[in-house]
């Protein structure tokens, strides 16, 4: 099952491209004129306004990897860990 999500500018010009792995939420630069760059992780902040602005990345993220999940990684692990949610409790949840 694909985990990549492609988005291209309206003008041609690149766009973004997003994928899943390793229990990592990832993003790219994709510009025709540059080489691949590499992916870089999304922080939970970065991750918080995708689902506050119910972006289409939100909507793709949330139909992969559910929305309990995604609620998860939008908290950083500092906060998870004051309130008692351990790594393992993430993968628990199914998508």
């Amino acid at each position: 099952m694909p985990m990549n999500l492609r988005l291209e500018a309206p003008d041609g010009s690149g766009g973004e491209e997003y994928r899943i792995r390793d229990n990592e939420i990832q993003v790219r630069s994709v510009n025709s004129d540059l080489p691949d760059h590499d992916w870089q992780p999304l922080s939970s902040h970065e991750l918080a306004e995708h689902v506050q602005n119910n972006s289409i990345v939100a909507q793709w993220l949330k139909h992969r990897i559910g929305w309990r999940r995604l609620l998860l990684k939008c908290t950083d692990q500092e906060t998870l860990q004051r309130f008692g949610v351990h790594q393992a409790t993430q993968d628990r949840f199914a998508a």
